[in-house]
């Protein structure tokens, strides 16, 4: 592992760390939706002893159609904008909190590479966090191999998450 791959795991658990402790402080649960990150951010978040107390679960919905059937993402709005999109985002987010009754849902939708996908280049990311009764959403353009392109949105989307939970109570 590079140096720089370290560094990126100890962000990652440092950031997964807060995330757990706050939401266990405050008695609330997260449910998470992935695509383009394949179940690591779910990995990251139950890396954390006592992570059980906060995480309820996750759905790797890698095809498409799976966005549908298991987050309730429109149909109407994969047909029309594929899987990468914002507003995709933001609708897993929501549906993986609605469908595994957590106050916060988070999700990631992107081309990780090696090649574009729905007519986006590699690199483009979207992450989103619902809670508290609003959904975030936020485009990345990431840079790097596969590996780090995950890792990168692991990384902020959990940057993310701890923002809106220092922020306000959820």
């Amino acid at each position: 592992m590079s140096s720089a791959q370290a560094g990126g795991a100890g962000r990652c658990r440092a950031l997964s760390r807060e995330v757990i402790e706050l939401l266990t402080a405050r008695g609330e649960t997260i449910a998470v939706a992935e695509s383009l990150t394949g179940g690591m951010l779910a990995a990251a978040l139950t890396a954390i002893p006592g992570a059980s107390a906060a995480v309820r679960g996750g759905l790797v919905t890698y095809a498409t159609d799976l966005k549908a059937s298991l987050l309730d993402v429109p149909s109407e709005l994969l047909d029309r904008h594929g899987a990468v999109h914002p507003a995709v985002a933001a609708a897993m987010a929501e549906g993986a909190r609605h469908r595994l009754a957590a106050a916060v849902g988070a999700a990631t939708t992107g081309v990780a590479g090696p090649d574009p996908q729905d007519g986006q280049p590699v690199g483009t990311v979207y992450i989103a966090v619902s809670a508290g009764g609003r959904t975030t959403v936020l485009s990345l353009a990431l840079s790097g191999d596969r590996h780090q392109i995950r890792v990168a949105t692991v990384e902020r989307l959990l940057g993310l998450l701890l923002g809106m939970l220092r922020e306000e109570n959820i």
